[in-house]
């Protein structure tokens, strides 16, 4: 055999290993392109326009949340000023002549502020107090009946 043929049939056999490798190569970007159609679908947007666009979707996405977390704290804030803790205590203001008629009602927050209510039912009249609790405490001096009240709402 000739040393040209040799060189031409060594020629031919890397050129079909190069043909095998063309193929090869040509089958495995069919079968990325495929899997790509079915990720972004037909619409002819590339992967990094695919990215991009859920990049912009996940920061809108991080903004409401955001918007959606400050909503919820000042929510917050405003069911701790609401009235959470509620007593009511029935008494006799007047032994053995009202019946249990007088009722003292104490109406707080969580952070045990709030007022205190006091209707003293007599027989011909009747009386209402109001007195003001900041954080458990009042600032003029509740009777036991209101003190009770207090004690029971803070109880809940």
């Amino acid at each position: 055999m000739s040393v040209a043929v040799a060189i031409a049939a060594g020629a031919c056999v890397i050129a079909l290993g190069a043909l095998g490798l063309a193929f090869a190569a040509w089958r495995s970007l069919a079968r990325v392109r495929r899997d790509q159609r079915l990720v972004l679908g037909d619409s002819g947007t590339t992967l990094v326009d695919f990215a991009v666009n859920l990049q912009t979707r996940l920061d809108d996405l991080n903004g409401a949340v955001d918007e959606v977390a400050a909503a919820l704290a000042r929510v917050d804030r405003r069911v701790d000023t609401a009235v959470s803790k509620l007593a009511v205590v029935r008494y006799d203001a007047y032994e053995a002549h009202g019946g249990h008629q007088s009722s003292t009602v104490a109406l707080l927050d969580a952070e045990r502020s709030g007022v205190v209510v006091s209707a003293i039912q007599g027989r011909d009249y009747a009386r209402i107090y109001v007195k003001e609790v900041d954080r458990g405490r009042a600032a003029i001096a509740l009777s036991p009946e209101e003190e009770e009240a207090v004690q029971r709402a803070m109880a809940r």
